[in-house]
């Protein structure tokens, strides 16, 4: 059922898929390292999806979160600080997933206040402004939405053509826009989101590599091997064997 808070949320996929149905009717399915920030005016709900599916909430006061925007001017228009009723959504990396794990570790073993609270929520804030590439005002909306849109397996499985597609525009309309505002080609940007899903994937789950390459749209191994490495600087194998002897879980 849809609900709201007394409280903010904040609420990561840790594994599986859960699915997040949204007070406008819409629904996204989120995987590993999907994070969300949920105001308490903003209803929602979150169904898991299999039994591998597991979810961590972490609920911060309104007045810690109002004193926080105020200490950080940069928080407002992002996160807990955007409208009151939109839900802000993120994709962490690995790294980022682990780090975040760690704290909540942390934050479990501490006495519930302020500063706890901020040891968890103020380095996660930074990492992720610092990740945040804002498309200039100038941008068309419908790149916007495109650009959201994309992060979906079922359009980016289709690779640029899926991103055209999402984006309602000719090929070549899009190919110069996105080449204007993002600096990349379709495929580049496509490509990019392709390998991380593939990395959450090779950490999170314990599918063959040719069953993840299939999730991302690119049955061809060899091709898929080759874009991994490009983007994440090892193989897909060393990449899953590497983080999964690192994975930290947390027990709330």
């Amino acid at each position: 059922m849809l609900h709201q808070h007394d409280f903010y949320e904040l609420l990561w996929v840790q594994n599986g898929k859960v699915r997040h149905f949204k007070q406008d009717g819409t629904q996204d399915d989120l995987t590993e390292g999907a994070l969300i920030f949920v105001p308490p005016t903003a209803a929602h709900a979150i169904q898991g999806r299999g039994k591998d599916a597991m979810i961590v909430s972490v609920a911060f006061a309104p007045q810690f979160i109002d004193e926080l925007g105020r200490d950080y001017p940069d928080l407002v228009g992002h996160f807990f600080w955007d409208a009151p009723t939109t839900i802000a959504e993120h994709q962490l990396s690995i790294q980022q997933l682990a780090t975040l794990n760690h704290a909540a570790v942390a934050m479990e073993r501490r006495t519930p206040n302020a500063l706890t609270a901020s040891a968890l929520l103020v380095p996660l804030l930074s990492d992720l402004l610092e990740d945040v590439q804002p498309i200039a005002d100038s941008a068309p909306e419908w790149l916007i939405a495109a650009c959201h849109a994309v992060r979906d397996p079922e359009v980016f499985r289709d690779g640029a053509a899926g991103f055209v597609r999402v984006s309602g525009r000719a090929h070549a309309h899009v190919s110069r826009t996105c080449r204007q505002y993002l600096k990349q080609s379709p495929s580049e940007y496509v490509n990019n989101i392709r390998m991380e899903y593939a990395a959450r994937q090779l950490v999170g789950s314990s599918e063959s590599l040719s069953e993840i390459a299939a999730e991302c749209g690119i049955p061809n191994l060899s091709h898929f091997h080759k874009l991994f490495l490009a983007h994440n600087g090892q193989t897909p194998a060393q990449f899953r064997r590497a983080r999964q002897r690192n994975v930290i879980q947390p027990s709330i």
